[in-house]
């Protein structure tokens, strides 16, 4: 043990003759000084890129310590508290120390990665990052424990990680309950408070990179995206869709035959539709539907339909929980339309049928 624990470090920049010369006087081969935030960086800035947060827990300190502090990575310390500096193995036992006032903590290792836009490479400086990853630590709850925060340069995006100990410095645990939830809710507060820039959509997303249950969700944001505009019925729809490993469910309104939701379903995982992307609410989607009649469809939906129809009404079995099939979808799924198309009318008879047959799935 080398000393006692430093307070929380924000360093100042390094003279200009050992940033040169590529030496860290707090990290042997360490080639970046670390930032100290001036009373003028603490303003708000406008840089225009998108924060996500990706956490994980672990056992091994000295692990994540040196995937964090390694030269490749071109590392560069932004921050730390209450470990020993000297060199990775010095902060990996600064951390296992504290681990034993509460070991029955399984997995004491706490591991954040905060991703930023590559358009913001220029405006992201250290001291930017390090502030917006403090702000994020706090909000979160991660204080009053040791941690190092690191930035690196491995990347095409600005991005950097925060080690910590989920045992803190009462030996009480830190809580990770609902931390995705949270993570997600912080990182949209902090882009609001920061100005940074919302992506204007999906297609911005390295898909590639996605692992579950985000790959999965954006498979199906994909197929709806390709689907949607081919489709002018629920029926057409749900039919390319099901062709593409997509089920999808409804939700009632209680007490009512009216859909007020719907969930979308793939390789195990399920996700409702305004979590896939705002536009594939239920609403939206049969808004959508509608729009995509095409005029002479429209004209002749009006011609053949009978005047006695155009307020059609389906039942459906009251439930307020979604249907577990896309057998049951038209069972008064949609709203009254003011048009009659006889094909999607005879379809619907048939899946109601069906449903007879097999008996109500709660």
């Amino acid at each position: 043990m080398d000393g006692p624990h430093p307070q929380t470090i924000r360093h100042g920049k390094q003279p200009e003759s050992d940033r040169t010369q590529g030496k860290c006087r707090r990290l042997p081969g360490c080639t970046h000084g670390v930032p100290i935030l001036s009373r003028q960086d603490r303003q708000p800035i406008k840089p225009d890129t998108t924060m996500m947060a990706k956490i994980v827990k672990g056992t091994s300190f000295s692990g994540v310590v040196k995937y964090i502090i390694d030269p490749e990575k071109q590392t560069n310390l932004l921050m730390a508290d209450g470990v020993r500096l000297k060199n990775p193995d010095s902060i990996a036992q600064s951390f296992e120390a504290q681990r034993e006032l509460n070991p029955r903590v399984s997995k004491p290792v706490g591991h954040i990665s905060l991703d930023f836009s590559a358009q913001d490479r220029a405006k992201l400086s250290d001291e930017v990052m390090a502030r917006i990853a403090h702000d994020y630590m706090n909000r979160m709850g991660i204080v009053n424990t040791q941690y190092i925060i690191a930035r690196h340069h491995d990347k095409e995006h600005p991005h950097l990680h925060i080690a910590f100990n989920r045992v803190d410095n009462n030996g009480r645990t830190i809580s990770d309950k609902n931390d995705r939830i949270r993570s997600e809710k912080i990182c949209k507060e902090l882009t609001a408070q920061y100005g940074l820039f919302f992506a204007s959509g999906k297609e911005q997303v390295k898909q590639h990179r996605l692992k579950e249950p985000d790959k999965t969700k954006y498979e199906i944001y994909n197929t709806l995206k390709t689907v949607l505009p081919q489709c002018s019925s629920w029926r057409e729809l749900l039919d390319r869709l099901n062709r593409e490993g997509v089920t999808v469910e409804f939700k009632m309104k209680s007490g009512t035959n009216e859909p007020q939701g719907i969930k979308f379903s793939k390789n195990g995982y399920h996700f409702n539709g305004s979590k896939v992307d705002q536009q594939f609410s239920f609403s939206k989607i049969d808004f959508a539907l509608q729009q995509n009649i095409h005029p002479e469809q429209k004209q002749e939906q009006i011609i053949q339909s009978p005047p006695q129809r155009t307020q059609q009404k389906f039942t459906v079995p009251d439930s307020d929980s979604l249907s577990s099939s896309i057998s049951g979808l038209f069972d008064g799924l949609l709203t009254p339309s003011p048009t009659y198309d006889p094909e999607e009318e005879a379809f619907r008879r048939q899946m109601q049928r069906k449903k007879k047959r097999k008996g109500i799935r709660r």
